[in-house]
């Protein structure tokens, strides 16, 4: 097939904000950004039902038709976004346009299909793994955080002449009172009993 097409990978409702993750023309980002800002268009429908949807004539769509309008002004006959099935938080589509007469043929839709499909896998992939560095990054903020306030309770043992309980109470107190986080209050105690 010699048509002229361009596409994008779109990735919306990650984290409720919908991108363009990759595209292979700027026209395909552009009128994927224009949906987003709009909140609704085929790639968006296809993204949340994780199926394809097909504009065959973007002059006289009934669907979306404020689409149809930009897209054909811009050139674009038609457009197939398909859902990438992922099944985790991230919905996508991938959004094929199509800027000479006809229509992609039923072999091309069940190519993109396939496609969504390895896609999907590649996109769950690398949620996990932003989860996982996401989760070890707050892991390693909270390990932090329990050694400098266990420190602060040492401290406030020692100069308090309390129980351990008795110092992490005085310390919720003192959080409380000031506005500010607990750790942020028992780095200043460690802090001061380090200078004096």
């Amino acid at each position: 097939m010699r048509a002229r097409r361009r596409g994008g990978l779109g990735d919306p409702l990650e984290d409720g904000e919908a991108r363009s993750a990759a595209f292979s023309g700027k026209l395909a980002a552009t009128l994927d950004e224009r949906r987003y800002e709009a909140g609704s268009g085929p790639c968006l429908d296809a993204a949340q039902s994780g199926q394809t949807v097909r504009v065959d004539d973007t002059a006289t769509t009934g669907v979306h038709p404020d689409f149809g309008a930009v897209a054909a002004r811009q050139g674009v006959r038609s457009c197939l976004p398909v859902g990438v099935p992922v099944p985790q938080r991230i919905l996508g589509s991938i959004n094929v346009y199509r800027f000479d007469d006809g229509v992609l043929d039923e072999d091309a839709v069940q190519l993109l299909q396939v496609f969504a499909g390895y896609a999907a896998v590649a996109l769950a992939n690398h949620s996990l793994h932003a989860s996982a560095v996401a989760l070890s990054a707050n892991l390693q903020v909270a390990m932090q955080s329990r050694a400098v306030i266990e420190q602060a309770k040492g401290v406030l043992v020692a100069n308090l002449r309390c129980s351990p309980e008795d110092a992490f109470a005085h310390l919720v107190k003192q959080s409380q009172h000031a506005n500010r986080k607990l750790r942020d209050i028992a780095t200043g105690i460690v802090e001061r009993a380090g200078r004096g």
